[in-house]
């Protein structure tokens, strides 16, 4: 299997049972072996009392890009530690697009960066995260 269709494989399969991501309607873009771009619009449910949206939407939406990055390669990992930095607001109605790519990637570990940016380009939020192997497969490629 080449890398291209194992990452979209991979992604299939992860996004499949994520009622999270599916719950604000997220939206994978892109997705090629250690980068992804997932999207969503900021609907009136994902507003706090600033009338702009929730941290924790925003950090869903980087978090389930650099899960689509980070387990790409068909090699099964989750967040170790993730961090985030917001630089403006999202508001109601804005198309945000999360970039993850994959920065750095060893046999137990690896290290993405996610840009959330709304639908003019302007940065939203910076995230960091850093994935741990479970060192299994997402699926069985020689039973596919």
């Amino acid at each position: 299997m080449d890398v291209q269709t194992r990452a979209e494989k991979a992604a299939r399969k992860l996004l499949s049972g994520d009622r999270a991501s599916h719950s604000f309607d997220m939206r994978l873009d892109t997705i090629r072996p250690g980068y992804a771009e997932v999207s969503m619009v900021v609907r009136d449910d994902m507003i706090n009392g600033h009338k702009t949206a929730h941290g924790g939407v925003v950090f869903t939406l980087a978090d389930t890009a650099f899960a689509c990055a980070c387990n790409s390669h068909n090699i099964t990992n989750v967040a170790a530690n993730c961090q985030i930095s917001f630089v403006r607001p999202a508001l109601l109605g804005d198309r945000l697009l999360a970039r993850a790519e994959e920065i750095s990637l060893g046999r137990r570990s690896g290290v993405y960066d996610v840009r959330v940016e709304n639908g003019d380009g302007k940065l939203v939020a910076l995230f960091r995260g850093m994935s741990m192997s479970l060192d299994r497969p997402l699926f069985e490629e020689d039973m596919e």
